[in-house]
């Protein structure tokens, strides 16, 4: 895959070859840090405080993962389908299909509201690197130095949630070389308002997933309450009413899950050769438990069937990821930028320290590699729900300094609304998931292990897993109250099977966390080293690794040529009949009976989908685009197979993030889903 190579860096008044910052229009920009000058430079177009803040505030961040942003004064939310397909499954029941057929309320009263979902605006940001910094002692253990650092980024987010009142989390930026406090309003009244049919919004499935052309109505519409009323908003999103062109400056604000584009070659090679794999093998065996529980019936079919998206989509971005890696072509552009930092380093004569970074860097691998594939987290609902609350029990007789993430005062609401769902839990489905897990636990430690014979108790994995399923009363959300009320003394009198086992599992799973935790503190700290060294070089700026906190990436409309064709930038919804005429037969290929039924009505040449080479990662789905002024011109739903490398290397050669476009959304709203008020709202 070409890249784009400049060279000419001055240092110390030597000319030295370098690649260049950035390429093309790469760049997830922090919002107290935009590329001002850059973008004037390169599009003629520099926004002013008013616009950066207008979009910010106009944005959200599902808890569930995800994007989205406002788009009317009375708390309407827009997002991508599959975003909010975790919801819908959960809304759904045996007689309402909601993943299947859709939904629409005419009504305020008709609007469904989620069970545990929590959207968060960003509503400032500041800096804590030096507060931080100043509280970890750099010549202690990996270990002493996480527990420092985790202590005083409890300390700064309780007393700002003290102070505010808003959702406070401190980000680690650059690898540890900076620290940022972010406050979010949460927003935890949320409904349901519109949904597509999936043969819509997921039209052409896993075949079609992460490839373009496109015709997809990834979209769908929530809306936030306060004090049971539609929530009024100063800022949301206006909507433009015309096509994009090909050229159009666009931006995307939205939150990006983690790249690893600061890793070292030593690290994108255990990415390679070690992690990348493992991941693929675990879904790979996850994909084929729930095709086979979902052959058990309509009913297994319609419960595994968001799970069952979610590791097929994984699945597939991983490929993508892996293919990229196992290209020499990536590790050649890799080792010749790591190359020429080192190089320039020692030629400068620049502290060790910052040399050395590299090789603790690789040295970490080798710790990661042993770690891998060690976990006692048997992931399944039920489990989770039991060992959170067996956590919680211990952490809440801990000054706040010492808990562990997550389990401070200020994520407490948040993982308490988790652990209240009442969202479904199926028994059948339960069983089969801790079924697997124990069986992978019998695989890694050995039936010989004294640990995995104490989790079997003399039983098979599935004997185990319905024993414990079946017994347990943490199906009932007011069991888990009173369990949480009593604290400690409920854990430690508990029968309950699921307690019982968490409880086992408690000191291998406070010992695995703590081993992580300590290598991230040395990968942290070589990072930091790394990102100095890199800014000794290069000069400062640019932009940090994606955290899943908001961002702003820019890029233009823009097709691209593949295998020699000329592949347009946008489609339209007669080439999404057409398309589905090529694929008739295919089940993942007959739009719904609404599309069907409303052809003639729609204007076929309406724009549906479109590409852009705006930098997006996981995380981006569900963010909105806007044009110069701001306005709502499409929603990120998916980049296509060539973006997969993007995790650790940026391209636009053919890399693009491909979007629903506006005008899409509401061609359908209005003409196939009979939604003209609901339409009527937007942008108003």
């Amino acid at each position: 895959m070409k890249r784009f190579l400049v060279c000419l860096i001055m240092l110390n008044l030597s000319l030295c070859k370098f690649p260049a910052l950035t390429r093309g229009d790469e760049g997830m920009y922090l919002f107290n840090d935009l590329p001002l000058e850059l973008l004037e430079k390169r599009h003629g177009f520099r926004p002013d405080q008013a616009w950066a803040d207008h979009l910010r505030l106009s944005s959200v961040r599902f808890n569930s993962g995800g994007s989205g942003s406002f788009i009317s004064s009375n708390g309407l939310v827009l997002t991508n389908h599959h975003v909010a397909s975790d919801t819908l499954h959960k809304l759904s029941t045996p007689e309402r299909n909601l993943i299947d057929d859709g939904f629409l309320a005419s009504t305020l009263e008709e609007e469904l509201k989620a069970p545990d979902l929590e959207l968060n605006q960003l509503v400032s940001i500041e800096n804590v690197t030096d507060r931080v910094n100043q509280e970890v002692d750099e010549s202690v253990s990996p270990e002493q130095a996480a527990k420092q650092r985790r202590a005083i980024i409890a300390k700064i987010e309780e007393e700002s949630l003290e102070k505010t009142g808003l959702r406070s989390d401190v980000i680690t930026l650059f690898g540890g070389a900076q620290y940022h406090l972010y406050r979010y309003k949460k927003y935890t009244d949320v409904r349901l308002v519109w949904a597509p049919e999936t043969a819509a919004a997921f039209f052409g499935g896993d075949a079609d997933n992460f490839e373009y052309p496109r015709y997809n109505l990834d979209a769908t519409i929530m809306r936030v309450y306060e004090d049971g009323k539609p929530a009024e908003l100063d800022h949301f999103l206006s909507w433009n009413l015309e096509p994009l062109q090909d050229g159009d400056l666009v931006f995307v604000s939205g939150n990006p899950g983690r790249t690893q584009r600061i890793f070292t070659v030593d690290a994108l090679k255990y990415l390679r050769d070690d992690r990348i794999p493992y991941i693929l093998d675990f879904l790979r065996r996850k994909e084929i438990l729930m095709q086979q529980f979902g052959l058990r019936g309509t009913e297994q079919q319609r419960r595994a069937r968001d799970e069952l998206f979610g590791i097929q989509n994984a699945r597939k971005a991983y490929t993508g990821m892996l293919d990229g890696l196992q290209n020499p072509e990536t590790f050649v552009t890799k080792s010749e930028q790591e190359q020429a930092i080192l190089d320039a380093l020692k030629m400068n004569k620049s502290d060790p320290k910052l040399i050395q970074a590299w090789d603790q860097v690789r040295k970490a691998q080798a710790v990661k590699k042993e770690l891998l594939g060690q976990s006692v987290s048997l992931r399944s609902t039920l489990f989770q729900i039991a060992m959170d609350l067996v956590l919680i029990a211990a952490e809440d007789q801990k000054p706040i300094e010492e808990r562990l993430s997550g389990f401070t005062e200020a994520s407490r609401e948040s993982l308490l609304r988790s652990l209240l769902s009442t969202a479904p839990i199926y028994e059948d489905l339960e069983q089969v998931k801790l079924a697997d897990e124990i069986s992978i636990l019998v695989e890694k430690r050995g039936a010989d292990d004294p640990l995995v014979r104490e989790i079997l108790a003399g039983k098979s994995p599935r004997q185990r897993a319905a024993e414990l399923v079946t017994k347990t009363k943490l199906i009932s959300v007011e069991q888990r109250q009173r369990v949480l009320d009593t604290g400690q003394k409920a854990i430690d009198e508990s029968t309950d099977p699921l307690i019982l086992l968490a409880r086992s599992l408690e000191s291998e799973y406070r010992r695995l966390r703590a081993a992580n935790e300590e290598i991230a503190e040395t990968e942290r700290q070589a990072y930091a080293l790394v990102t100095e060294g890199t800014n000794q070089v290069k000069g400062t700026g640019g932009y940090p690794d994606a955290t899943f906190s908001l961002r702003l990436a820019f890029g233009v409309v823009s097709g691209y040529v593949e295998d020699g064709m000329s592949i347009q930038p946008t489609t339209d919804f007669e080439g999404g009949y057409a398309h589905a005429e090529a694929h008739a037969g295919q089940v993942d290929f007959d739009l719904p009976d609404s599309w069907m039924d409303a052809k003639s009505k729609i204007n076929l040449n309406t724009q549906l989908n479109f590409v852009c080479t705006a930098d997006i990662i996981g995380g981006n789905s569900g963010s909105p685009v806007v044009n110069r002024k701001g306005e709502l011109v499409g929603l990120i739903f998916d980049g296509n197979i060539q973006s997969l490398t993007s995790d650790y290397l940026y391209t636009d050669q053919q890399a693009r993030a491909v979007s629903v476009s506006g005008v899409g959304i509401i061609e359908a709203l209005r003409t196939i889903y009979s939604a003209g008020n609901l339409a009527d709202q937007i942008g108003r």
